[in-house]
């Protein structure tokens, strides 16, 4: 008999976890209940993607005069920037059914929940029957939500959670985005290319908190060219709202005022309606689901990834997890099995420079007294850059000065995102930065800039 692999939740965990188990020769029911491909998936990281596309799509045709050419200034078509989205939501989605279909995976559009440690429910939309599915192994993947703090009268019209900006009814004059992490500095560039004002309340002393203080302030300093407002060591405790605008009233005594307010301060795992008690399923106290190295639970058979597993909500890491998963719960691997590692986990901010950062941080390596190398090179170096007319932006390498081993890397600047694969690469597998060095690269090229760094 088959193993049986149950999956509730459809996001890149979920569905990376049901595709790997069908090919390892598992029956794999996958049950979604909103959109196969996941709801924060789908419904926000790519459309949010696709905005701050465009919006940099509008910065670049503004700087066509520092290539030679008229200035021009765009402007935003919000019907066709609304049909653009959801093409690319309904394509996406239509991709990852169709590979669930071809490798035989069992779609069950409804609402599952565990009912026993080896028992799940499924309630269908609609009228049909319940259904309880006998399961080997469960992967519990539902994601997570925005949170809203009881100070916010989310309407969707002047009081926007993030989903409800994708984009929202009208472009905001002057939106105020409560919440200076990385999706609030995104929305925060998105808004501002749209040609609208923003004022951004940062709690802190620098946006960005948990990142490097000079990749925050490259970004600060753009977001200051722009005109962005920044209201630094300001807390939010409450939002007015009017017929023509809102009001943000800040602990500090300080008023943020302007036609929309934009809540991104963080999300909350869905993990209040999985049965996890009838199943013996431990949470901690934010409602994360607690995971090993394999992401079991406190079940022997019962897994939890992505946003519900309380790691990096990065969808990388979320569909990385369902392949783990999968492998770990069928015993076979090819190969030694490498459990996966968070610090080595490449990520990305979207703004206008890109940032992009993995492994070590510098910050990190003094604070706990470790010796490590810092080279950093600025792309006003890079003839790439000076063609491109955007030298904004630098590459930072770090790696132990006794062995040469990468141990990460920030870099702030034009295609931050993609630039930063080569520094992964490295600290994944322990490469020196002389492997760097002595990579023969593409002239004229950015990635120039990452061999010098390492030299």
């Amino acid at each position: 008999m088959a193993h049986r692999f149950v999956v509730i939740g459809g996001g890149p965990a979920g569905n990376t976890a049901a595709t790997t188990a069908a090919r390892l020769g598992a029956e794999v029911t996958l049950v979604e209940r909103d959109v196969v491909g996941g709801a924060a998936h789908l419904r926000d990281c790519i459309p949010s993607k696709a905005m701050i596309a465009t919006g940099g799509a509008m910065d670049d045709l503004r700087r066509v005069a520092g290539m030679g050419l008229g200035e021009v200034e765009p402007s935003v078509d919000l019907a066709a920037l609304r049909a653009r989205i959801a093409g690319i939501e309904d394509q996406l989605e239509r991709s990852v059914s169709g590979l669930l279909a071809s490798q035989g995976v069992r779609i069950v559009s409804g609402t599952g929940r565990l009912v026993g440690p080896h028992r799940v429910e499924v309630t269908p939309h609609g009228d049909g029957r319940v259904e309880v599915i006998e399961a080997d192994t469960v992967v519990l993947s539902t994601g997570s939500r925005p949170r809203i703090p009881d100070f916010a009268p989310i309407d969707g019209e002047r009081v926007l959670t993030t989903r409800d900006a994708y984009p929202p009814p009208t472009l905001p004059e002057h939106l105020v985005v409560i919440g200076s992490g990385v999706t609030g500095v995104e929305f925060v560039h998105m808004f501002s290319a749209f040609g609208g004002e923003v004022t951004l309340i940062v709690s802190r002393q620098q946006v960005l908190p948990a990142k490097d203080p000079e990749v925050a302030a490259v970004l600060e300093e753009d977001f200051l060219r722009r005109g962005v407002h920044l209201l630094k060591g300001a807390r939010a405790e409450g939002i007015d709202v009017t017929d023509d605008g809102i009001a943000v009233r800040c602990d500090d005594g300080r008023v943020a005022r302007g036609s929309h307010a934009l809540l991104c301060i963080g999300s909350i795992p869905n993990s209040e309606e999985l049965g996890l008690d009838a199943a013996g399923v431990e949470t901690s106290s934010g409602g994360y689901i607690v995971v090993d190295h394999n992401c079991l639970s406190s079940a022997p058979h019962i897994y939890a990834a992505g946003d519900l597993s309380g790691k990096l909500p990065l969808s990388s890491v979320a569909s990385m997890q369902g392949r783990k998963i999968a492998e770990h719960a069928l015993g076979l691997h090819r190969g030694p099995h490498r459990h996966l590692d968070y610090e080595k986990a490449a990520s990305a901010i979207f703004t206008d420079p890109e940032i992009a950062d993995v492994g070590l941080a510098e910050a990190d390596a003094f604070a706990s007294g470790r010796k490590v190398r810092v080279t950093k090179v600025p792309f006003s170096a890079s003839a790439k850059a000076l063609i491109n007319d955007d030298s904004r932006g630098f590459v930072k390498i770090i790696s132990d000065p006794a062995t040469g081993v990468v141990l990460g890397g920030s870099i702030v600047g034009q295609h931050a995102a993609e630039l930063i694969s080569v520094l992964a690469l490295a600290v994944t597998a322990g490469l020196k930065v002389n492997d760097i060095v002595e990579s023969l690269l593409v002239h004229p090229a950015l990635a120039e800039s990452l061999a010098d760094a390492a030299e």
